[in-house]
């Protein structure tokens, strides 16, 4: 089982996003958001299209510069990409493919310098782990989407980082592949102990892998709930149907529909601010 502690792997205080437009005018993305990231956990970001909830995630991860505020990771403050600590999986796998699948995995290996035999020994390592070592000598183009994107976990996790950020990484796939590939996440949580913060529209999805679901503002983007999961791991299949998750799942359905009403509204009258909420830490 995963250990969770109470002590930050990684936080945000008071970050602020703040950007102008073409047009001149000025858009608050994030507004005042703190956050700790505990070792271990599963922590799930959802909110409105736009909340700037993949905004924080790139901040987190050294991708992107806020405003104001300050990102820490293990107490370090982050001003730039730490990928011997932190690894990205995005939606996208843009895997090569001209390369073989293992090949792929080896990629940031080889950017980093690690030596042949190691990079080819953790490639198969990470392979196994996502349950595709028989394809190992595959093109990406003989693997489906689902397939393509346990090779990008693989490629991920090969890096050996403490924490993985991942945007919206089963978001193009069908309604089954990512519940499989779900399940898959959960698993490899428990085997290495990783940190995974995670964006995702899927309400049921933040319901079953979390630890915690933070449930973010419409623009400007504030932390509005902080959800607890308190069902112990592993979560086996009928937790999916329990009474307990559904009402997890419609706890978090009921704050984002007003996030979401307040996000249109605002489109529908962009001279008036939009969204609730304070920017507390959780």
């Amino acid at each position: 089982m995963a250990e969770t502690t109470t002590a930050a792997a990684m936080a945000a205080t008071n970050v602020t996003m703040s950007y102008r437009t073409r047009r001149g005018d000025t858009v608050v993305a994030l507004d005042d958001v703190s956050l700790d990231v505990r070792r271990g956990e599963f922590l799930s970001l959802i909110g409105p299209s736009g909340c700037g909830k993949s905004t924080l995630l790139y901040i987190l991860g050294g991708l992107r510069k806020q405003t104001s505020g300050e990102v820490t990771l293990e107490g370090e403050r982050v001003t730039g990409p730490t990928p011997r600590k932190v690894g990205f999986v995005f939606q996208d796998y843009t895997l090569f493919p001209w390369r073989t699948i293992i090949s792929n995995v080896e990629v940031g290996l080889e950017f980093r310098g690690t030596g042949k035999r190691e990079r080819r020994e953790r490639a198969e390592r990470n392979l196994d782990l996502v349950g595709l070592g028989a394809f190992a000598n595959a093109y990406p183009s003989e693997l489906s989407g689902g397939m393509q994107q346990r090779v990008a976990i693989a490629r991920a996790l090969s890096l050996d980082p403490d924490i993985l950020l991942m945007d919206e990484p089963f978001g193009a796939l069908d309604e089954q592949t990512r519940t499989v590939l779900g399940e898959e996440l959960a698993r490899i949580l428990e085997k290495t102990g990783k940190t995974i913060v995670f964006v995702t529209h899927s309400l049921s999805e933040a319901a079953y892998l979390s630890d915690r679901v933070v449930v973010m503002s419409a623009r400007p983007g504030r932390i509005k709930e902080i959800l607890p999961v308190d069902e112990p791991r592993p979560r086996g299949d009928g937790f999916s149907t329990s009474a307990a998750f559904n009402d997890l799942r419609n706890g978090l359905f009921d704050l984002l529909h007003e996030e979401v009403r307040a996000a249109t509204l605002a489109e529908m009258n962009p001279g008036q601010a939009s969204g609730k909420g304070g920017g507390r830490r959780g």
